[in-house]
């Protein structure tokens, strides 16, 4: 199974519009930052988690033929607003793309993309099977989601254990609980925003201090504001198996 970084950055992505410090100046790719998205290819099944506004470039970026199903993690417009562009595998494809949400993320993407529930279809717009999820795990094929409720601030957001690999993004508090899900995954993704106190995300050092507590083998951090710091800089300062994941990473695992 081959998981690639679709996007590392924060809800504005990097560079943000209209900013001049050095990151958002920086020409090393790894500085290049779109919202933050990850791709599953497993034998039987390619996967997305989160479709936000980057999404069709993304998909045409890693030369993506076929897409059968999205998970969400939750329903801020840096994890859906790209949703609409499924059209294009609906058409290739002649089939509904499955949703996997849960039910309070489901009724965000009714409200955000109303068009496509109206009992009145208007043709070409895109077709979705909605699934339910909540804590419980749950199958895409060969793939088997554990679900993993992290809070980002108020808001209840899931990560996914998927084998040895977890993927969190936007956690700012994991109870003890949902912890144990964790432990024993080899690769953690998990977001680490900037270094300053953030009400929502994990900075730096609360993403080194959560990385350092799970114990796997390998961390890379995802959902990086431009207020890091630079790759180049951020990246050799970083623990021993601790690293900053960039768009267009590949694992397999």
């Amino acid at each position: 199974m081959t998981i690639t970084f679709l996007g590392t950055g924060t809800s504005q992505g990097v560079p943000v519009i209209a900013c001049t410090c050095d990151v958002c100046l920086s020409t090393d790719k790894h500085d290049k930052r779109l919202r933050t998205s990850i791709l599953i290819e497993a034998e039987d099944k390619t996967i997305v988690i989160d479709s936000g506004p980057d999404f069709r470039y993304q998909m045409l970026r890693e030369h993506v033929m076929k897409l059968d199903a999205i998970v969400f993690t939750h329903e801020h417009k840096d994890h859906v607003a790209g949703m609409d562009d499924i059209r294009a595998f609906n058409y290739k494809q002649q089939a509904a793309i499955d949703i996997y949400a849960t039910e309070r993320v489901q009724q965000g993407l009714r409200r955000e993309f109303s068009y496509i529930f109206d009992s009145f279809k208007y043709p070409g717009i895109p077709q979705v099977d909605m699934h339910t999820i909540d804590l419980e795990p749950f199958d895409i094929g060969s793939v088997h989601f554990t679900p993993i409720e992290v809070m980002h601030y108020k808001l209840p957001v899931l990560g996914f254990r998927i084998k040895d690999f977890t993927y969190i993004t936007d956690a700012k508090t994991v109870t003890d609980e949902e912890k144990e899900k964790i432990r024993g995954s080899k690769i953690l993704v998990i977001n680490a925003l900037q270094k300053e106190t953030h009400i929502s995300h994990f900075t730096l050092d609360e993403a080194i201090a959560f990385a350092q507590d799970i114990g796997a083998e390998r961390t890379y951090f995802t959902h990086i504001s431009h207020r890091l710091g630079k790759y180049a800089d951020v990246n050799p300062q970083l623990p021993e198996g601790i690293e900053l994941a960039y768009d267009g990473l590949k694992i397999e695992i």
